[in-house]
């Protein structure tokens, strides 16, 4: 456990215990139940103490050494730091647009009065697959993807919670040069809402 148990708990520290618990639903190490009453805890923990608790009969390491990710595993496909790309915001919108080169994991945080938006249309994308890591935790907060022609994402490994809600359906098949996105993650309130371009 943490050797500093009454130091008071971030938003990362949160965020790394949901995603840590998310793991442990998938792999069927906690029923649903179970991971939305933990994921409830989290939310509301004061102290990395308290958030240690949700996840100490999980893992025989440390929960919350500083700075750690959550335990990886091979259904999480998380590459290196530099591999990365990073789109979180508490409130206020963070766009991604324009041309740019897409990188195999995206992690989009949306908090409250929060949007993440971002565009693949003109986006340059070496990559088949792209994992996208969500996590919307407020009633106001929203990921937005837009996708050209022939791109198809899936979201059927988000964990929806509440009021939490997936916007997506796909007008055509996966094109032979398309690119799959997979989204991962979780939406506890707020919305995901995935765009698809016409040809």
């Amino acid at each position: 456990m943490t050797e500093q148990p009454d130091m008071r708990a971030s938003d990362q520290d949160r965020e790394r215990v949901a995603e840590m618990l998310r793991v442990a639903v998938s792999d069927g190490r906690i029923t649903l139940d179970e991971f939305n009453e933990r994921v409830d805890r989290t939310f509301t923990a004061r102290t990395r103490g308290q958030l240690d608790v949700l996840v100490a009969d999980l893992w025989q390491t440390r929960a919350l050494p500083p700075m750690a990710p959550a335990v990886p595993t091979a259904a999480m496909a998380v590459p290196s730091a530099t591999g990365a790309l990073e789109l979180h915001t508490r409130s206020g919108k963070v766009v991604h647009d324009g041309r740019w080169t897409v990188p195999p994991y995206i992690s989009a945080r949306a908090g409250r009065f929060g949007t993440v938006r971002i565009d693949f249309t003109r986006a340059d994308c070496p990559h088949q697959e792209v994992v996208i890591d969500i996590g919307v935790t407020s009633w106001f907060g929203d990921v937005i993807l837009i996708v050209p022609p022939g791109w198809i994402v899936r979201d059927d490994e988000v964990v929806r919670r509440w009021m939490g809600a997936v916007f997506n359906r796909p007008p055509v098949a996966l094109a032979p040069d398309g690119v799959v996105i997979r989204l991962t993650g979780y939406v506890k309130t707020g919305d995901v809402w995935v765009r698809y371009r016409h040809p």
